[in-house]
């Protein structure tokens, strides 16, 4: 599913219990310096992730001091995040001239404790040659599995002007161990310039044609089954903002369409990606 960019005035983008992604929650906040913002997602941990300016946040008491530290776009400089808990107050101060703060959230039963992510891990895979290289920092990766219930967070950028990313086509719709578990997906993409777009593929069946939608800078697009390779236009760049939640665990486990599992072999890099979605 496709949400175009709109003004979402600070309210969810896909809400506790979506119809498409149901393990998902998404906002996109948006602050002068100065304002306030407080939300409590009851059934669903968070993490807060400015794209720009800086927020001060505050959950339940615990402080985060000065979160982010990129002015112009996302391109400029590297991310940073708080984890909330499930259902806790969350309060978010502007501290820059501005800030755009996306809240990525998951489904979970259990109340963990905070805590700030100011590095990342960064996996770079694929090849220019290959048509699909892609630069992919985790915010709520790997290094925080044992902190964290059911959600995975990150930046994917695809690298140079043009070509395809989350090739090859893979699904995570189908809780099936050990080949597969399901998990929910959401993206938010930008462009730079921010005039440029790109496609988003989704193959219900491996073999049959499947839907695709055109995306723009701002796009949000819910996977709710199949496979979903995407690609941006020549001459342009693409970053999309992930949230991954599962069923059952947070390990995601794809299952690669068969058609073109075999291309795993000729990206360079790409099962080291695989291996961090954990």
């Amino acid at each position: 599913m496709h949400i175009a960019p709109f003004d979402n005035r600070n309210q969810a983008i896909v809400d506790v219990d979506d119809p498409a992604v149901p393990l998902n929650y998404f906002n996109i906040v948006k602050l002068k310096k100065g304002e306030a913002f407080e939300y409590r997602v009851p059934g669903y941990e968070t993490c807060i992730v400015p794209a720009t300016g800086s927020v001060d946040v505050e959950i339940e008491g615990v402080h985060f001091k000065q979160l982010g530290n990129r002015s112009e776009d996302v391109w400029d400089g590297e991310p940073e995040g708080v984890y909330a808990p499930v259902g806790t107050k969350v309060t978010m101060v502007c501290v820059s001239d501005e800030t755009e703060t996306f809240v990525a959230g998951a489904k979970y039963d259990k109340v963990l404790d905070p805590f700030d992510v100011r590095q990342h891990d960064l996996v770079q895979y694929g090849s220019d040659d290959t048509k699909t290289h892609r630069k992919i920092k985790h915010i709520l990766g790997q290094k925080q599995h044992g902190k964290v219930g059911r959600l995975l967070v990150s930046e994917l950028y695809t690298v140079g002007a043009g070509g395809w990313s989350g090739f090859p086509s893979h699904k995570h719709d189908t809780n099936r161990l050990p080949d597969e578990t399901r998990h929910d997906e959401t993206y938010n993409f930008r462009f730079k310039p921010n005039w440029g777009s790109g496609l988003q593929m989704l193959q219900r069946e491996d073999g049959q044609p499947g839907d695709a939608y055109h995306i723009v800078d701002g796009s949000t697009i819910c996977i709710d089954n199949g496979y979903h390779p995407c690609c941006v236009l020549p001459g342009y760049e693409m970053y999309y903002f992930t949230i991954l939640g599962g069923l059952t665990q947070r390990s995601l486990v794809q299952y690669f369409q068969p058609s073109h599992a075999y291309q795993i072999e000729t990206i360079p890099g790409i099962k080291d990606m695989i291996a961090k979605f954990k």
